[in-house]
């Protein structure tokens, strides 16, 4: 009798007093939370945990650097890019990449799917420095996004920029001596990843916003592009003080920071990976740049950065990502 639904009973008339309705309407009751549950599990379980990640990604890369698309568990309609670039299974870094360099870090969200790589690189031509991330999709990896630096790339000012004879900044010793913290925190040291997302967009804001004072950060917080350590320099107006990641943002040549796109949070580390492309000023010859920056965030406020990037020529669509809204290029007379 007690397996018949509430409905079913009462057509047969075997709900015969108040005391049998209230327990067959408890019984639907604790059966709709039992389903609710395990529905809620269902959908709040990841499909790949920080473990699964981890061997994921470290099989793309072995696959990479073994030159062996096959050697990795590629999703059909795998997507690839480099610098932007889309690349196919077999091209490119799947050519020149001969292993990882001395400076690597690994990061791992279960919550997007996604995982990360920053360090080095080791190719035919030497060292270059990288921004890796995949996405894991049924176990498979259906994207990977290179944001690559190598020695001689162009700089803002393209090829040969006053001061930088490569172009670029560039320095993987230093990268090598000044590495992203390797830690866990504790649970109780964790922010939620809408807070670690609102700490790293904070950054974006003030470059936007051309105001230091907008970036949640601690003082004395380093940024490192490329590898180059660009704070720690005395600062000219004020004697015994030197820059952090928050100084002398009015003096870039930042018009806005587009396309922003914070895929991959790793709440265990304190880590959060923000990709965008800075706009320059209307009327400046300079070039955009597309970067990815990895944010460490200690304290409830950035501790470091550490920056992968790239300047694309005027006419080359960045980032070449979804929502694909915000790509350029730009017209002719605009902005580049």
């Amino acid at each position: 009798m007690e397996d018949l639904p509430c409905r079913e009973m009462e057509k047969k008339h075997l709900l015969t007093t108040e005391r049998h309705k209230e327990r067959c309407n408890k019984m639907t009751r604790l059966g709709l939370l039992l389903l609710t549950t395990a529905v809620f599990l269902s959908a709040a379980t990841p499909d790949c945990d920080r473990a699964c990640l981890r061997n994921a990604l470290d099989q793309y890369l072995n696959a990479v650097m073994k030159h062996d698309p096959s050697a990795a568990a590629l999703m059909a309609g795998f997507r690839q890019t480099e610098n932007g670039v889309v690349v196919k299974p077999g091209a490119g870094l799947w050519q020149s990449a001969s292993g990882l360099g001395k400076s690597q870090r690994r990061y791992l969200d279960a919550v997007s799917g996604q995982a990360g790589y920053f360090g080095m690189v080791e190719e035919t031509g030497g060292s270059a420095i990288v921004t890796l991330r995949v996405k894991v999709t049924n176990h498979r990896i259906a994207e990977a996004e290179w944001l690559i630096a190598r020695k001689g790339d162009p700089g803002q000012n393209g090829v040969g920029a006053p001061g930088q004879p490569t172009g670029n900044f560039f320095d993987p010793d230093n990268l090598i001596a000044n590495p992203p913290p390797d830690k866990v925190l504790t649970k109780a040291e964790r922010l939620p990843r809408e807070a670690l997302i609102a700490i790293a967009n904070s950054y974006f804001d003030g470059l936007a916003g051309h105001d230091g004072g907008l970036v949640v950060a601690q003082p004395g917080c380093a940024r490192v592009e490329n590898g180059f350590t660009v704070t720690g320099r005395e600062m000219k107006d004020k004697p015994g003080q030197k820059t952090d990641c928050a100084s002398n943002l009015g003096m870039f040549n930042i018009q806005y920071v587009a396309a922003r796109r914070f895929p991959l949070i790793d709440e265990e580390a304190g880590v959060v990976l923000g990709i965008a492309v800075f706009i320059r000023r209307p009327g400046t010859p300079q070039r955009r740049n597309v970067l990815s920056e990895w944010f460490a965030i200690d304290h409830e406020k950035i501790h470091t950065i550490h920056a992968a990037m790239f300047y694309p020529p005027a006419d080359m669509p960045v980032p070449n990502w979804p929502p694909y809204n915000g790509n350029w290029p730009l017209p002719a007379g605009m902005v580049q």
